[in-house]
């Protein structure tokens, strides 16, 4: 196979026996690894029958090494990405909306006027392309919420359960119900809903919508219960304000401990948890990190939605206090959220993109490291989070990023190849990791 410089399309499916000098983030391997210069030493990456057959530090120089392995000297290496929520049925929408007043109640409404517009074609056409891009960015694993506005599924639960059905091979699609929590003030109707959900399969979530404006911790408390009596985990939208009086974490942590909740619960946004006195804040993660609660923070949405007004540059940042939480061994996941609709103007289904929106916002340590496992454990979305640096024959879907460093990373993250089950997928494979020992013009 001919290769001239950075890599031709030709090499599409290649499937390389091994990867070696990878440096894998520190979360991902063993405890007992060996450190170089204060860093991880570089992995030599097994790959067999689609899956990692095992990680092991690089072998002395003079070992042999198979013609079909790739040398990435240094390359950082994540496994495929998870975007742990977005909004399929909203996206692409910003264009036909209009001028929105600052805010995230000014977004609401502009977002419910659009949905009248709605169509299945619609729907599809916007969803399947925020796949594509989530897809071409090296995401395997994406979760969506879905807006209801009654106790029936509405058109776009419907057509993103067919999405979900057709992109299987390509991307886990999960979906979250996504109701106001004032559908839930009965027993009776919040079972209504949570029946429908559980009829869509074991992809399906219930959600709600948790804030100071619909506030009852009736509601609240129903739907958790509907969620247990049909075996559902949860994902809510919860405190997305920055309202110091703000309770629906507190109440989330108090309501799954009283009815010893069997299932995940995840929390996105809480950003209420930043504009309380800190030993409030505190107390309230302390209560969430005895519970199999998942925190996740959105961004770049929080940054602009949050302590939004006209002609006046924000002062609160409206990211959740995430360094306390993992602190605590809370575990804390990042996501796209909404891209290019009526509460973000921005967005790219890439979830790097996400990422460095957070690293420069909470000023995270150690990104590649340690933060980088917030855009990468699927783990945390279910019932049991695993150990990662523990096992292996999990599949061989992985980021190579060409351009970057580890210790600038996210910087320069764009040049990517993307393997999955252990086959080339997409991306550009520099010449100089196949196989120099065998001469320049073949492999």
């Amino acid at each position: 196979m001919q290769i001239t410089g950075t890599n031709p399309h030709h090499l599409d499916g290649i499937s390389p026996s091994e990867l070696h000098n990878a440096r894998l983030p520190r979360w991902l391997l063993r405890h007992d690894w060996p450190n170089l210069q204060g860093a991880p030493a570089l992995a030599r990456v097994v790959l067999r029958a689609g899956v990692v057959d095992s990680i092991e530090p690089m072998p002395p120089e003079n070992t042999p090494m198979p013609a079909d392995a790739w040398d990435l000297r240094g390359a950082p290496v994540l496994p495929a990405f998870v975007d742990a929520h977005v909004h399929l049925d909203k996206t692409f929408t910003l264009q036909r909306v209009g001028p929105i007043p600052p805010g995230l109640l000014a977004a609401i409404d502009a977002e419910q006027r659009d949905a009248l517009l709605w169509t299945a074609d619609d729907v599809a056409g916007r969803a399947a392309q925020g796949l594509c891009w989530g897809h071409a960015a090296g995401t395997r694993y994406m979760r969506s919420h879905v807006n209801w506005q009654v106790h029936e599924p509405p058109l776009a639960w419907s057509v993103l359960n067919e999405l979900a059905a057709r992109w299987a091979d390509r991307v886990t699609l999960d979906l979250v119900a996504f109701p106001s929590l004032s559908l839930f003030s009965s027993l009776e109707d919040a079972r209504r809903i949570a029946q429908h959900v559980a009829r869509s399969g074991p992809h399906a979530r219930l959600g709600g919508f948790v804030h100071s404006v619909s506030w009852s911790r009736e509601a609240l408390r129903n739907l958790l219960m509907v969620a247990q009596e049909f075996g559902l985990d949860v994902d809510l939208h919860v405190d997305e304000e920055l309202n110091p009086d703000a309770v629906g974490l507190l109440a989330v942590a108090e309501i799954v401990k009283e009815i010893n909740f069997a299932g995940r619960v995840v929390c996105g946004h809480v950003c209420a948890l930043a504009a309380k006195p800190p030993a409030q804040a505190l107390a309230t993660l302390d209560a969430v990190a005895e519970l199999p609660i998942t925190l996740v923070c959105l961004p770049t949405t929080n940054l602009l939605l949050q302590d939004a007004a006209v002609g006046r540059t924000p002062l609160m940042r409206g990211i959740t206090l995430i360094k306390e939480a993992r602190a605590r061994a809370i575990p804390v996941l990042f996501g796209s959220d909404n891209v290019q609709d009526p509460f973000c103007r921005v967005g790219s289904y890439d979830p790097v993109d996400s990422f460095m929106a957070a690293v420069l916002a909470a000023q995270l340590d150690e990104p590649f490291d340690d933060w980088s496992q917030s855009i990468c454990r699927g783990d945390w979305l279910q019932k049991q989070a695993s150990n990662p640096g523990n096992k292996f024959a999990w599949p061989a879907d992985l980021v190579i990023f060409t351009g970057a460093d580890a210790q600038s990373w996210p910087a320069r993250a764009h040049e990517r190849v993307l393997l999955r089950q252990g086959r080339l997928l997409a991306g550009r494979v520099p010449a100089h990791w196949c196989a120099p020992w065998m001469g320049p013009s073949k492999i």
